[in-house]
């Protein structure tokens, strides 16, 4: 299945180039999902049509849904509430307090994943269309399974190796244990979403299925926070394959006093043209009224992709390389836009630690360079270098942070 995930700032009017871009696909033969993961729905407005929790069928190869948290709690994560929900109101807290406790950070977005997911391995659609929330979101949302791996195996070893075992004995003992002791049911619950959750950082960066859209307006702070998505984005392995400039005021049509405004937009096309080469750029007309409906959506994907194939792979390039040069071998993460003053390189073990901004990013080393010594980690071409020579190893295993220059 394809997967197409359009983000960019709040207001810049992804959910329109989404619910096109999915129309235009239905249009082509594909059996396309578009999902929406923004807390704020507004891709029902944007059909024109009352959209729900599961998926809704807008027209003939076109499904819609909204993501709704509390559904996904409801179905996923019910049991456990139910166990915690009673540890906590046996120490003196309220109904609704308890509910609220039981709700882990990052809950919601993680069952938006568990979808994606179920959705793409339940064969029925071609192409998953994601309709995310503003850029800082989205990355919270995508940067989700690097996030929680640690503590996934954490939680699956608790719970394989003492939590399952010492239930039923404990659960026998006096009823002022038993009661925290969780039920099968709850870690079951628990189990069944670390392993659906499994998976899922594969399939989002899948450089050859999925990819990533970013959607903006020619604005400086629209611009600046694009920069910073597509940076952070390549950091944590997801490829981005275009960039849409939407709301563009035709230059050929006299705008009255958006004329100034024109000549700002054109100013900032062509930065946004240089800056962000060799990504293909997309550009967009502003309308003369509001994107909404079928038919609208129809016009408007028409004028984004013309006889293109939505599906297709727009630029394939992807964000780390792992390269060898006889006795060299180099990650390589491209990270566009990164100020190398911002950035940390470590290694502990078998994983590489790149440090960035507000962003960390954990790789997996292969086998063959588990146990070298890196280099000095330098950035060039917006690309971030990381060398390790094959002739030196260490000596010892232990996590060693190392120095590291930048031409």
């Amino acid at each position: 299945m394809r997967i197409l995930t359009f983000t960019g700032k709040g207001g810049v009017g992804k959910t329109s180039v989404s619910a096109a871009t999915a129309v235009r696909l239905s249009q082509l033969g594909y059996r396309t999902l578009i999902l929406s993961t923004d807390p704020a729905h507004s891709l029902s407005d944007s059909f024109n049509i009352p959209l729900g929790a599961e998926p809704t069928k807008v027209r003939e190869n076109l499904h819609a849904i909204e993501v709704n948290p509390y559904v996904d709690l409801k179905e996923n994560w019910h049991e456990v509430q139910k166990f915690y929900a009673r540890i906590f109101m046996a120490q003196g807290a309220s109904g609704v307090m308890t509910d609220e406790m039981t709700i882990l950070p990052g809950m919601e977005e993680l069952f938006s994943l568990l979808r994606i997911k179920r959705y793409k391995n339940s064969g029925m659609y071609d192409v998953l269309v994601l309709d995310t929330a503003p850029t800082g979101e989205t990355l919270r949302l995508l940067s989700l399974p690097d996030t929680l791996s640690w503590g996934i195996k954490a939680v699956k070893n608790v719970t394989k190796y003492i939590v399952r075992p010492l239930s039923k004995p404990l659960s026998r003992m006096s009823d002022k244990i038993a009661q925290y002791v969780p039920p099968e049911a709850a870690i079951d619950s628990v189990d069944n979403v670390f392993e659906e959750l499994e998976g899922i950082r594969e399939i989002l960066t899948d450089n050859l299925k999925s990819t990533v859209r970013l959607v903006m307006n020619a604005e400086k702070m629209s611009i600046k926070e694009t920069m910073r998505a597509l940076t952070y984005l390549n950091l944590y392995g997801f490829k981005v394959d275009m960039v849409l400039v939407n709301r563009l005021l035709d230059i050929n049509e006299q705008s009255g006093y958006l004329e100034k405004w024109k000549g700002i937009q054109q100013k900032y096309l062509g930065q946004i043209e240089a800056g962000f080469s060799p990504l293909p750029v997309m550009k967009l007309k502003m309308y003369d009224q509001e994107v909404v409906g079928l038919k609208a959506l129809d016009r408007f994907a028409r004028d984004i992709y013309g006889d293109t194939d939505p599906a297709d792979m727009m630029y394939d390039d992807p964000p780390i390389r792992f390269v060898r040069k006889n006795d060299l071998y180099e990650v390589q993460l491209k990270l566009m836009f990164a100020n190398p003053a911002d950035i940390d390189v470590w290694v502990t073990g078998d994983e590489l630690f790149v440090h960035m901004g507000n962003q960390r990013k954990i790789i997996t080393l292969p086998i063959s360079l588990t146990g070298l010594e890196p280099g000095d980690a330098y950035y060039q071409d917006k690309w971030l270098h990381i060398p390790f020579d094959l002739n030196s190893r260490k000596e010892h295993q232990c996590e060693e942070r190392f120095e590291r220059t930048f031409d």
